[in-house]
């Protein structure tokens, strides 16, 4: 199958060369090409085409996208879509003032959504999160990562885990699924953190692993959660399985996350607020992708991760929702990016880059997407706008008006 998307305004095409991803001055280069069409086949990005010649190509299909700006199909690296239950009353208190960490210590937080959780079937849990994923859509989304991590026993977390393989057969899009049960420790084992690190690490992987319910293992390494002791434990376990590695990091403290992520050779390490200047050395040139969730720090109404400082050292930045239901309740990619834009200083064109190659790259699909270059996947973003300035300033609007994976259109207005 031939397919020809005819004449758009703009082309974005992320264009790495071949690396990849887009560190330091090259995230702000995302190479717009005009006056081509782009042509298909099989799903696969076949060549760029003058417009003028377009016409003397045999093709299946041709969809007209005159006046309208392509961008590579959006990247959601970060998100814990699947959950059930509201914690609009936490939502309330943090208002008032009260601390998300004090919300958390006392047992609301994580284990406030892991109580829905667990009264929830698979079917229910689905039925929860389908229309969240054709949202997604709706933006342009073509690639989406999801988080378990609200079960924290054997049974739900595994039923958080068969839910995303149904979404992942239900969708057309990319889901990457993650397994968090390294979360925060539940309360049946909040004086036995011993007994839960031996559940995860003898149970809930190797079972994980041998059904091949997720790629990525990821652990919160964090004082209310995780030690750095304990989470080396689990990713070393982890990697003798074969599972990818990613770490929530450097949210409310230092505790030795970052070197951690390093010795495990981890994809991404995510979050990084309270990241600082003798940590940037630890990552430059490891290749690690700090996913950035500015989400987050609007959400709970404190400082953002320093992006520009992460670009500056030459670290590939992408961004994500970090959609969940207590820290960021936020699905809207585009709102990620004009926050990113206006609150940490990135460009339009970073912003970009952040959200397709980058956030590729942190959940390894960068050699098959995140970029419109020969060869690899023909999905597309396809914005009413003949500017692409325009995404990141319209705060919070959707300009996407068709979403295209694999050749395919699997969304439009």
């Amino acid at each position: 199958m031939r397919t020809l998307f005819f004449n758009p305004q703009s082309i974005v095409t992320v264009n790495t060369s071949g690396k990849n991803v887009k560190a330091g001055k090259e995230q702000n280069e995302i190479s717009p090409l005009s006056g081509h069409s782009i042509l298909c086949k099989d799903g696969i990005i076949l060549d760029f085409v003058k417009n003028e010649l377009a016409g003397e190509i045999e093709v299946d299909r041709t969809y007209d996208l005159s006046g309208k700006t392509v961008l590579p199909g959006l990247i959601d690296c970060h998100t814990h879509t699947v959950f059930a239950g509201s914690r609009a009353d936490e939502f309330k208190e943090k208002i008032a003032g009260v601390d998300y960490e004090d919300i958390a210590r006392r047992g609301g937080g994580i284990l406030s959504t892991v109580n829905s959780v667990r009264k929830a079937s698979v079917e229910e849990l689905y039925n929860i999160a389908k229309p969240r994923v054709e949202y997604f859509i709706s933006q342009g989304v073509t690639t989406l990562e999801i988080k378990s991590g609200y079960g924290l026993s054997f049974e739900d977390e595994i039923k958080l885990l068969e839910t995303v393989k149904l979404l992942k057969s239900h969708f057309p899009i990319d889901i990457v699924a993650t397994f968090l049960g390294a979360h925060t420790f539940p309360p049946e084992y909040k004086k036995n953190r011993e007994g839960y690190l031996q559940l995860l690490i003898d149970k809930m992987l190797p079972y994980i692993s041998e059904n091949k319910l997720a790629e990525y293992c990821d652990a919160f390494c964090e004082a209310t959660a995780f030690s750095a002791e304990e989470t080396d434990r689990i990713f070393s376990a982890a990697s003798k399985l074969g599972f990818m590695l990613k770490l929530h990091t450097e949210q409310f403290n230092n505790i030795g996350g970052i070197p951690l992520a390093v010795k495990h050779n981890c994809t991404s390490v995510d979050h990084l607020e309270v990241f600082n200047d003798d940590q940037v050395a630890d990552l430059q040139e490891t290749g690690i992708v700090s996913v950035l969730l500015p989400g987050v720090s609007f959400f709970l109404n404190y400082g953002y991760a320093p992006a520009r400082k992460l670009i500056s050292a030459n670290i590939p930045v992408a961004l994500s929702t970090d959609f969940n239901p207590g820290s960021s309740h936020i699905s809207n990619i585009n709102l990620i990016m004009s926050l990113a834009a206006i609150k940490m200083r990135m460009t339009v064109e970073e912003t970009i880059s952040a959200v397709t190659i980058n956030a590729a790259k942190a959940i390894n699909r960068e050699k098959i997407s995140g970029s419109i270059e020969i060869g690899k996947n023909a999905d597309f973003a396809v914005f009413d706008t003949q500017n692409y300035a325009d995404i990141v300033y319209h705060v919070g609007k959707n300009l996407n008006v068709m979403t295209v994976k694999s050749g395919n259109v699997i969304y439009s207005l």
